[in-house]
C-alpha cells in the first residue's frame, strides 16, 4: 500500500487527521484532511502546536516501529481549552518513517463531566464547596501545617420550624457571607451539612492562629441577624483538628466534627484530642457488645441488702446490674450505664432489670414461705423520658404474680428536673400501683425542695459522699442532720448509703435515719447468696 493511497482516503475520516512523515530527522505534513484544517491545529509543521507538544512521542513510535500509541492532549487556555484523544497509527505496509495521527475532540464530554462534578461538589444555596468538595480540597492540600475548623449553628432547626425554610436559607446565606468576611486570604470556607460550616486554614506560624480565627468567627456571628421582622442571634459550637504526621488528611474533617460535639457540651472552643477519640471509639465498641449482651441475656443482677438501722433486720435489696462480657471482662456500671443512656439501650436494659427483679422476687417467695422482702430498682433519667415505666412495671408484676408494694423505684433529682410534668405523672402512676418511690443521691443535685413537697416521694437516700467520714467531719454531720430533719418534717423515711463501720451505723441510728446499706452489712451479692441471706433472716425472725 502506497502513502498516496492513504492520503487519498484521508478526507473520508470524520475527525481531524494528519499524516506525519520523518525525513532526515525532521517531521513534516505531507497531507491532512479538512477536519484537521478547520480545527486550527497548525498546517505548517514548523509552527504546529501538535508537533510541538507530541513530537517526542511521534519520534518514539517511529523509532520503536510500534503499530499504535494513544495519549490525551490539551491545547489552549483555561477559558477556551480543548481536550483531544490522540491516536498515532503506523501501517507496516508503508515506509517506516510515516504515521497517521487522528484526534477525537472530547471537549464537550469533558466540560459536561466538569459541570456535573462542580454541581456534585458545590452547595447550591451558598455556592460554597459541599462536604465532598471540601474533602477533595483538604486531601489535595500540600501545606505542611493546616487545621480544619467545623462550625455548628445552634437553633437552626428551630428557625426552620418556626419561620419557614426560606428564612432558614436566608440565615445560612447571611452566615456564609459573614464567615467569608472573617477569613484570611488563603482560608477555604465550605458548607458541609445542614447547619455546619467548615474552614480549612493554613497555620503560618503558631497553632494559636486557629484559636484566634475561631474567636473572630464567634464574635462575627454574635451580632444579631435581621430576618424578616425578627433579629436572630446565632450561637455556634466550634471544634478543630490539626494535621499530624501519623493521621491521614481525610480524617481531619471527622476529627474536627468530633471536637465540635465536645464543644456543644463544654461551651468552649475545642481542639481534637487523640485520647478522647479513642475513648469514643471504645464506647461505640462497648455499645455493640452491650446490645448483644442484652439480646442474648448475658446480664445479671446483684443484690445489696438494706437493713433497718434501729433493729438490724433485713428489709430489702437494691438490685444492681452486672455484666461480664464475652472476653470475661467484668464491666462496671459506671462505664456501661452512660453508654446505654447515650445510645438508647437504657430502655431495653431498664425493662430487663424490672422483669428480672420481679422474676427473682417471685422465685424467692416460692422458696421462702412468708417472705416479704422488697427489691429496689434504679430508674435512669433517660429511661424515664423515653419509656412508659408504669405499664412496664405493671406487666412485670402481672407475669410474676406480685403486688406493687414489693418494689421500690429509685430515681435521681436530675431525672425530675429534666421534665417535671412528665416525671410527676409517671411517679403518680407508679404510686397507684403500690410501689415505693425513693429519691436517690439526695443533696448532690439541684435539691429543689418544692419537688419534695409536691411529688409522691417516700424515701430520701442520703448519698455516700455525705456518709463516708461523717463522724470526723462536722460539716457532713450537719448536712446529714438537715436531711434527716427535712425528711421527718415531710413524713419521709431515709436510707443512708456507704455505711462501712458499726460506728457509722450506730451514729446514723441515733440521728434518726431509718435504713442503711453498705459494705458493713454486705457487698452486692449474687442471687444465690442473697437468697441464702434472706432465708436465714426469715428463719431468725420466726
Amino acid at each position: 500500500m502506497s502513502l498516496g493511497l492513504i492520503v487519498s482516503g484521508l478526507d473520508l475520516i470524520p475527525v481531524p487527521a494528519v499524516i506525519v512523515v520523518r525525513e532526515t530527522g525532521t517531521l513534516r505534513f505531507p497531507a491532512f484532511n479538512r477536519a484537521y484544517r478547520l480545527a486550527g491545529l497548525g498546517v505548517v509543521a514548523e509552527r504546529s502546536p501538535l508537533l510541538d507538544a507530541l513530537g517526542d512521542l511521534i519520534h518514539d513510535v517511529l523509532d520503536r516501529q510500534e503499530a499504535r500509541a494513544e495519549c490525551d492532549w490539551t491545547i489552549g487556555e483555561a477559558i477556551d481549552c480543548r481536550y483531544y484523544r490522540v491516536t498515532i497509527a503506523r501501517s507496516t505496509l508503508t515506509k517506516n518513517e510515516a504515521c497517521v495521527i487522528t484526534l477525537i475532540d472530547q471537549t464537550s464530554q469533558y466540560n459536561t463531566e466538569r459541570s456535573l462534578r462542580r454541581e456534585m461538589t458545590t452547595d447550591s444555596l451558598t455556592g460554597l464547596p459541599n462536604r465532598e468538595g471540601f474533602s477533595d480540597i483538604v486531601e489535595a492540600a500540600e501545606q505542611p501545617r493546616q487545621a480544619v475548623m467545623v462550625i455548628d449553628l445552634a437553633r437552626f432547626g428551630r428557625v426552620n420550624a418556626c419561620l419557614g425554610g426560606l428564612v432558614g436559607d436566608e440565615l445560612l446565606i447571611t452566615v456564609a457571607r459573614r464567615l467569608r468576611g472573617a477569613l484570611r486570604a488563603n482560608d477555604v470556607l465550605a458548607r458541609i451539612g445542614g447547619n455546619e460550616f467548615a474552614i480549612l486554614l493554613t497555620i503560618e506560624e503558631e497553632d494559636h492562629e486557629a484559636h484566634d480565627l475561631a474567636t473572630r468567627v464567634m464574635r462575627t456571628l454574635s451580632t444579631p441577624i435581621r430576618l424578616t421582622d425578627f433579629e436572630i442571634s446565632v450561637d455556634c459550637s466550634i471544634g478543630m483538628a490539626f494535621t499530624a504526621t501519623d493521621a491521614p488528611r481525610e480524617e481531619l474533617i471527622r476529627h474536627a466534627q468530633f471536637a465540635t460535639k465536645r464543644a456543644k457540651g463544654t461551651g468552649r472552643i475545642e481542639a481534637y484530642q487523640n485520647q478522647a477519640f479513642a475513648i469514643a471509639r471504645e464506647q461505640f465498641g462497648m455499645e455493640t457488645a452491650l446490645r448483644r449482651a442484652i439480646e442474648r441475656g448475658q446480664l445479671r443482677l446483684a443484690y445489696q441488702p438494706i437493713r433497718s438501722l434501729a433493729t438490724g433486720a433485713l428489709c430489702s435489696f437494691e438490685a444492681l446490674v452486672r455484666w461480664t462480657d464475652e472476653e470475661g471482662v467484668h464491666r462496671m456500671p459506671d462505664s456501661f450505664i452512660p453508654v446505654a443512656e447515650e445510645s438508647g439501650l437504657i430502655v431495653p436494659l431498664g425493662r430487663w432489670a424490672i422483669d428480672e427483679a420481679a422474676r427473682t422476687l417471685a422465685e424467692w417467695d416460692r422458696l421462702i414461705p412468708g417472705n416479704m422482702a422488697r427489691i429496689a430498682v434504679n430508674l435512669s433519667a433517660i429511661q424515664l423520658q423515653r419509656d412508659a415505666i408504669a405499664p412496664v412495671l405493671r406487666n412485670a408484676l402481672d407475669r410474676s404474680n406480685l403486688t406493687g408494694d414489693r418494689f421500690t423505684l429509685e430515681l435521681t433529682e436530675s431525672a425530675i428536673v429534666s421534665d417535671p410534668d412528665r416525671i410527676t405523672g409517671t411517679m403518680h402512676a407508679l404510686r397507684a400501683l403500690g410501689a415505693t418511690l425513693a429519691m436517690d443521691d439526695f443533696g448532690t443535685g439541684y435539691s429543689n425542695l418544692a419537688y419534695l413537697q409536691k411529688l409522691p416521694i417516700d424515701v430520701l437516700k442520703i448519698d455516700r459522699s455525705f456518709v463516708t467520714g461523717m463522724i470526723a467531719d462536722r460539716d457532713k454531720i450537719a448536712i446529714v442532720r438537715a436531711i434527716l430533719s427535712l425528711a421527718q418534717a415531710l413524713g419521709m423515711q431515709t436510707t443512708a448509703e456507704g455505711i462501712e463501720t458499726q460506728e457509722l451505723a450506730q451514729t446514723l441510728a441515733v440521728l434518726g435515719c431509718t435504713y442503711g446499706q453498705g459494705y458493713f452489712y454486705a457487698r452486692p451479692l449474687e442471687a444465690p447468696a442473697a437468697l441464702a441471706m434472706l432465708a436465714e433472716a426469715t428463719e431468725s425472725a420466726m
